[in-house]
C-alpha cells in the first residue's frame, strides 16, 4: 500500500469512527428523553391496548381440512360499522348537508344554488316538476339528479322543503 492510500484509508476510518459515535449519542439522547416524556402507564390501558390488538390483528386465517374451523367465520371489522347521518330539519339544514355538495358548485350539470339563469328555465316548468324530479331523480342534457338527491332515507316532505328553499334562493 502506498502512502496515499494508507493516509485515505486512516481518514475515512476516523470519519466513520466519528459518525458511528455521533449516531450513538443521539439514540442516548433519544432514549433519555423520551424516558422522561413516556407515560408507562399508557401501554396498560385497556383502550391502547385494544387499539393496538386491532391495528396488528392478521388478515387471513387459513382454515384447515379436517380441523374445526368454525371460529373462522366472517366478521365484519370494527372501523365498517355505519354512522349514523344526521337527519335535517329543515330545507335550509338539508340544503347545507346534502344539496350544497353537488348545487353548491354546480357537480355533474347541477344548477348552483342562487344562479337565476340556470334556475329560470326549471323554474318555469313549476313547482311539480321541480319536486318530481328531485324526488324521483332526472337525467337531462346538462346532467344526472339522483333520487331524494342521494338521501333515500328522508321523507319526501323534507326534499320538497329543500327544493323551495334553493328556489327561494333563485328568485
Amino acid at each position: 500500500m502506498s502512502k496515499q492510500d494508507t493516509h485515505f484509508f486512516n481518514t475515512f476510518s476516523m470519519v466513520i469512527g466519528l459518525l458511528v459515535v455521533v449516531a450513538l449519542v443521539l439514540m442516548a439522547l433519544a432514549r433519555s428523553v423520551a424516558a422522561r416524556t413516556e407515560v408507562a402507564e399508557v401501554y396498560s390501558d385497556a383502550r391502547y391496548v385494544a387499539a393496538v390488538n386491532a391495528r396488528t390483528t392478521p388478515f387471513l386465517r387459513e382454515a384447515v381440512a379436517g380441523k374445526d374451523n368454525s371460529a373462522m367465520k366472517i366478521e365484519a371489522p370494527a372501523s365498517a360499522t355505519t354512522v349514523a347521518m344526521v337527519i335535517p330539519k329543515d330545507g335550509a339544514s338539508l340544503f347545507q348537508s346534502t344539496c350544497s355538495a353537488c348545487h353548491g358548485a354546480g357537480i355533474a350539470g347541477a344548477p348552483k344554488a342562487g344562479d337565476k339563469a340556470a334556475w329560470a328555465p326549471r323554474l318555469a316548468e313549476g313547482m311539480p316538476m321541480l319536486y318530481q324530479h328531485a324526488l324521483q331523480g332526472f337525467t337531462g342534457k346538462t346532467g344526472t339528479m339522483p333520487p331524494k338527491g342521494g338521501r333515500t332515507d328522508l321523507n319526501d316532505a323534507l326534499i320538497k322543503q329543500g327544493v323551495d328553499y334553493m328556489a327561494q334562493m333563485a328568485k
